[in-house]
C-alpha cells in the first residue's frame, strides 16, 4: 500500500509540475515529508484511486466554502458547544486510548446543562410510562402488574388512547396530540391560577426550535431588533444571527445579583430606536441562564407594563422554572404575573417557553417542549401554524414527557411517594453543590460570585492580572476563554467562557454548571482551587 502511495504521488507531483496553471498547489504538496503524503492520500481509498475529487479537478473551487455559503451562518456562534468543548473532546479520547498521559483522569464537564450525563437519574414514573406508550404489547402482560406501578400503567393506557393509531411512531397533529396538549394546559392552569387554552400550546423538540419559530415569525430583516439580557443563553444570538435581525443588548446588573433594570432595557430601546432599528421584542430569561437569578414578581409586573406600553412581544424563557434553591424567592410565570395585572389577549403579545431538558428531569435527549403562545390574531396563529407544519410534528417521546412534567404523579397515586422523594432529593442535592461551588469560587483571589438563585449554573466574574490579559492577546484569545483553556488543559474541568454569553465590556466571567454529582464536587473544587492560585501565581503583576 505504502508503495503504491508513493507511486502515485510521484504521478501526481509530476502532473502538477507539468501544468503551469496549478503552479501555485506545488507548495502545499512539495513542503510534505513523504510520511505526511501518506496520511494525506491513504485517508480513504476513494482520495488515492481518485485524487483530483480531492481538490475538484486540483484547480477548481469547492462548490461548498467558507467564501460561499450563508454569511449569517458564519456570524452564528454557539459557545456552549464551541472551542473548549472539542478540545475537551479530544482529551477524553486521549485518555481512552492512553490513559495515564494527562495530569487528570477524567474531563469533568460543566460546560452545559445535560443532568443525566453527568449521573442524574431518571424519573422513575417518567420513564414507566415512556416504556409502555412505547411498546404498547407489555401492557397485556400479567407481568406487568408487578414490575409497573398502577398509576404509570393507567396513564400510559390514557397517553395511547389519544395518539392516532395509538403508535408512538406516528405523526401527530402539527401542535402537538390534542389530548396531550390539553393534560398540558390543565398543568398551566393549575400552576398559575388562570385559564389556559389547548390551542395555544405547540409542542416543540425541546424550547430552542420554538425561540427558532418565533424569530422566523418576528425578524424581516437586519433593521428587526430583539432585546436580549447580556449575558444571555447564546440560543439566543445564534438565532438572531441566523434569522438575519439585530440583537438588542440590555445589561444585567451583576452588582444587584444580576438585576432587570426596567430603566437599562428603556435606554437600550431608544438608543436602536434612534438608530432606525425597528425593536419587535423582549427576551427575558427567568430564572436566570448563564446567571442564575430569579426575579421578583414586583420585577415582572414592570417588565409586563413595559413591553404592553411599548408595544413589544414578550418572550419568556421559563424551562428552568423548577429550579429554585433560596427560600426567599418563587417562580411566577409571565402569563400569571400579566393575567393577575388584568391583562388578557389582546393587551400583551406573550410566548412562553418550557423544556423537559431542565428541572429535576432533565431528559435533554428526549427533546420534550412547548411554547403557549397568547396574544396573537387568528392571521397569525394561522402562519405559525403552517411554520410547524413544516417540520410535520415534534417527536412524540417528548410531547408526551411534557405532558408528565406538567401533569405528575398527585397526592394518592401509587407513585406519588417515590417520585416526591426523588424529586426533592435531585433539588435539594442541586441546591447543597450550587452553595458549595459558590462558597469555593468567592474563596479564590480575584473572584466574586452572585448566589445561584436558581437555574443550573454559576457565572463568577474573575479579575485577572494584567500579566495574563496580554498573555491571551498574545495567544489571540480573550482572556477568560484564555483561563478557561488553561483550566482544562491543567484540571480536566470544562467551562464555557464568559464571552459566549456576552458581558460588560473590560469585564471577564466563566459559566459552570453544579450539575456534576454531589460524590465529584469536592474533587472539583480541590482541582479549581489549585489551578487558580497557580495561574494567578504564574501571572502576577
Amino acid at each position: 500500500m505504502r508503495r503504491f502511495v508513493a507511486e502515485r504521488t510521484k504521478y501526481l507531483l509530476k502532473r502538477a509540475v507539468s501544468s503551469s496553471s496549478r503552479s501555485s498547489l506545488l507548495p502545499q504538496f512539495t513542503s510534505c515529508s513523504s510520511s505526511s503524503l501518506y496520511s494525506l492520500y491513504s485517508s480513504s481509498s476513494s482520495s488515492v484511486l481518485d485524487p483530483p475529487s480531492m481538490g475538484f479537478g486540483l484547480g477548481k473551487s469547492a462548490p461548498v466554502s467558507l467564501e460561499n455559503i450563508n454569511p449569517k451562518v458564519l456570524k452564528c456562534e454557539y459557545a456552549v458547544r464551541g472551542e473548549i468543548v472539542a478540545i475537551a473532546q479530544r482529551l477524553q479520547q486521549q485518555l481512552t486510548e492512553n490513559p495515564g498521559s494527562l495530569p487528570f483522569d477524567e474531563i469533568l464537564y460543566c460546560n452545559i446543562g445535560n443532568p443525566q450525563s453527568l449521573g442524574q437519574q431518571p424519573i422513575t414514573f417518567f420513564r414507566e410510562v415512556l416504556a409502555l406508550t412505547d411498546h404498547p404489547t407489555i401492557l397485556d402482560s400479567s407481568e406487568t402488574q408487578g414490575l409497573f406501578s398502577a398509576d404509570a400503567i393507567e396513564r400510559a393506557w390514557k397517553i395511547l388512547d389519544q395518539i392516532p393509531g395509538k403508535a408512538t411512531g406516528a405523526y401527530s397533529h402539527s401542535q402537538g396530540v390534542k389530548g396531550l396538549r390539553d393534560t398540558i394546559a390543565a398543568g398551566i392552569e393549575a400552576r398559575d391560577g388562570f385559564p389556559a387554552d389547548p390551542n395555544d400550546i405547540f409542542l416543540t423538540d425541546g424550547a430552542s426550535p420554538g425561540v427558532h419559530m418565533m424569530m422566523q415569525l418576528l425578524i424581516r430583516s437586519e433593521q428587526d431588533g430583539i432585546l436580549c439580557p447580556i449575558p444571555q443563553y447564546p440560543l439566543y444570538s445564534a438565532s438572531i444571527a441566523l434569522h438575519g435581525g439585530t440583537l438588542v443588548p440590555y445589561y444585567l446588573d451583576e452588582a444587584t445579583g444580576w438585576g432587570l433594570e426596567v430603566s437599562e432595557v428603556k435606554r437600550q430601546l431608544e438608543e436602536a430606536r434612534s438608530k432606525g432599528i425597528i425593536v419587535r421584542a423582549l427576551v427575558v430569561i427567568n430564572p436566570g441562564n448563564p446567571t442564575g437569578q430569579v426575579l421578583g414578581e414586583e420585577n415582572q409586573k414592570q417588565i409586563v407594563e413595559f413591553c404592553k406600553n411599548e408595544g413589544l412581544v414578550l418572550l419568556a424563557d421559563e424551562v428552568y422554572q423548577e429550579n429554585i434553591y433560596v427560600p426567599e424567592k418563587q417562580f411566577h410565570s409571565f402569563k400569571k404575573v400579566s393575567r393577575s395585572m388584568g391583562y388578557g389577549e389582546k393587551d400583551i403579545a406573550l410566548v412562553s417557553f418550557q423544556s423537559v431538558s431542565k428541572g429535576y428531569y432533565g431528559e435533554c435527549g428526549k427533546r420534550g417542549g412547548y411554547m403557549e403562545v397568547t396574544g396573537f390574531g387568528a392571521e397569525v396563529r394561522e402562519q405559525i401554524y403552517k411554520v410547524a407544519s413544516v417540520n410535520l410534528c415534534s417527536n412524540i417521546s417528548g410531547q408526551i414527557l411534557a405532558s408528565l412534567v406538567m401533569s405528575p404523579p398527585k397526592v394518592g397515586d401509587e407513585s406519588y411517594e417515590s417520585y416526591s422523594a426523588e424529586k426533592d432529593g435531585i433539588l435539594s442535592s442541586l441546591a447543597r453543590r450550587a452553595k458549595t461551588l459558590e462558597d469555593a469560587l468567592n474563596s479564590l483571589e480575584g473572584v466574586t460570585c452572585n448566589k445561584a438563585e436558581g437555574a443550573m449554573y454559576l457565572f463568577p466574574r474573575i479579575r485577572l492580572p494584567e500579566k495574563a490579559i496580554k498573555a491571551a492577546e498574545a495567544a489571540k484569545k480573550a482572556p477568560d476563554a484564555f483561563y478557561a483553556l488553561r483550566l482544562l488543559e491543567e484540571t480536566g474541568i470544562v467551562v464555557v467562557p464568559g464571552s459566549g454569553f456576552g458581558q460588560v465590556p473590560g469585564t471577564w466571567h466563566f459559566r459552570c454548571t453544579i450539575l456534576p454529582q454531589e460524590d465529584k464536587i469536592p474533587a472539583i473544587v480541590e482541582r479549581l482551587m489549585e489551578f487558580h492560585k497557580k495561574f494567578m501565581d504564574e501571572y502576577r503583576d
